[in-house]
């Protein structure tokens, strides 16, 4: 007779030192031995770009399966098994009453995630985004139900007479309940990891473990050794994306503590070149899911009308200027270096999820990430058809390497409503929604 001598790991340990609590990833000691295989954990993160891209760089010229990746595309070809790019949505409800540039971009990131339109006058109200109506369902068994991040402070003047709630989140939790995102890296790194209830205990943390790991140093040994070679590998891998995460967190604390009394906004724990700030709020979602804190995450990479330059694209425009390329050819080639270096950014994260092992198969198989802008031309500022990329297997519910053009002006809301599906998290419909996408 076979006897089964593994060790059953909890699935929601937690190693606890010094006010830190570090969550596992999922390994195989944390399934029972001859247990029946649980249902794959599915993940979902909407990533939104403003101001749109240039479309004919941006467009595959095939369909179907094998279609070959556009310029602005071009990065995520290695990861085409895990890719569909989605052509013809719009924005309808992006539209409004009020033409004007400031009050567009506004409805722009408004709709994108709510597929409802902002209340032009009064108390901001929206509808539930997808995200939220997605973490009621997913996010009610993980320490947060989901992650809201930024890149940029919030506006304090937004224009266009509506109000900035629509420009600075694209998380509603209710109607009239907007979700504020956090663009410091420390603060998520903490609300990750850090079980201190405030500031002070927070604090206290920083003050008495020089990191997360070396709190938790003692038991994280003890619980190595009684794991499987495997388990031992995948947990090794896991710390060392903690570990660089905290490295880069503590040299942005080191340079904005560094810097001249001018510049003590700083905040600290937040890199000063985009690149690196954009990449560590990735690293995090990808943490957060590894390790399955949180299931549900949005990043907002700017906001509408931001003009943040990129030097690491090579470009030195800022942003929402270079997207008014007056239909100048070398503006809009520019704009489109621009475009692919955000994609690239996108490459980057999903890389990222395909190394990271869930169960039997990676994060990138488990998860869909919905990647794009409520903005089609910038110059025009019209909102379709939009740039749409959709990422990740579900979990095994969706076919990737695929260009899916669909009938023109049809709503993004009805490939949500789809996304819906996939997730197994039940809706009829979906804000101004028409019909379920097949994909």
């Amino acid at each position: 007779m076979h006897f089964i001598t593994r060790k059953h790991v909890p699935r929601r340990l937690f190693l606890r030192g010094a006010g830190a609590a570090l969550a596992l990833p999922l390994l195989e000691s944390m399934t029972p031995a001859m247990a029946a295989e649980s249902p794959r954990r599915v993940r979902l993160a909407a990533i939104y770009f403003p101001h749109g891209a240039t479309m004919d760089k941006w467009t595959p010229a095939g369909d179907g399966p094998g279609f070959a990746f556009s310029e602005i595309l071009q990065p995520l070809e290695p990861l085409r098994r895990h890719v569909n790019v989605v052509s013809g949505l719009s924005l309808p409800l992006a539209y409004g009453d009020d033409a004007s540039a400031g009050a567009n971009h506004t409805r722009a990131s408004a709709c994108f995630l709510s597929a409802a339109g902002p209340n032009p006058a009064g108390q901001p109200r929206l509808g539930v985004t997808l995200d939220q109506l997605a973490a009621r369902h997913m996010g009610q068994d993980t320490p947060l139900p989901s992650l809201e991040l930024a890149i940029e402070d919030g506006s304090l003047s937004c224009g266009a007479g509506l109000s900035c709630a629509y420009r600075n989140t694209l998380s509603w939790q209710s109607e009239s309940s907007p979700l504020p995102m956090e663009n410091n890296p420390q603060v998520v790194f903490e609300r990750l990891f850090g079980d201190g209830s405030d500031d002070a205990q927070r604090r206290q943390r920083r003050d008495f473990a020089r990191s997360l790991l070396d709190a938790v140093g003692s038991d994280l040994g003890a619980l190595e050794k009684t794991l499987p070679a495997g388990d031992r590998q995948r947990l090794g891998s896991y710390i060392e994306d903690v570990r660089e995460v905290e490295r880069r967190l503590q040299k942005a604390a080191e340079r904005g503590q560094s810097a001249p009394q001018a510049d003590t906004r700083i905040p600290t724990g937040i890199p000063e070149d985009p690149d690196r700030h954009i990449k560590l709020q990735l690293d995090l979602i990808t943490l957060a899911w590894q390790a399955d804190i949180a299931r549900v995450s949005t990043l907002m990479l700017a906001k509408e009308v931001s003009n943040a330059v990129y030097p690491a694209s090579g470009v030195r425009d800022p942003f929402h200027n270079l997207s008014h390329h007056s239909n100048v050819r070398a503006n809009q080639e520019r704009f489109a270096v621009l475009n692919r270096y955000h994609v690239s950014l996108l490459a980057y994260f999903l890389d990222k999820l395909g190394k990271a092992r869930d169960g039997d198969a990676t994060l990138l198989d488990n998860c869909l990430v919905l990647y794009g802008s409520g903005i089609s031309d910038g110059n025009q500022h019209n909102h379709g058809p939009l740039p749409v990329v959709l990422a990740g297997l579900a979990g095994g519910r969706l076919k990737g390497d695929r260009h899916l053009r669909v009938a023109d002006k049809t709503p993004l809301s009805n490939l949500q409503l789809a996304m819906l599906d996939k997730l197994q998290v039940p809706a009829e419909r979906f804000g101004d929604s028409t019909g379920r996408l097949q994909i």
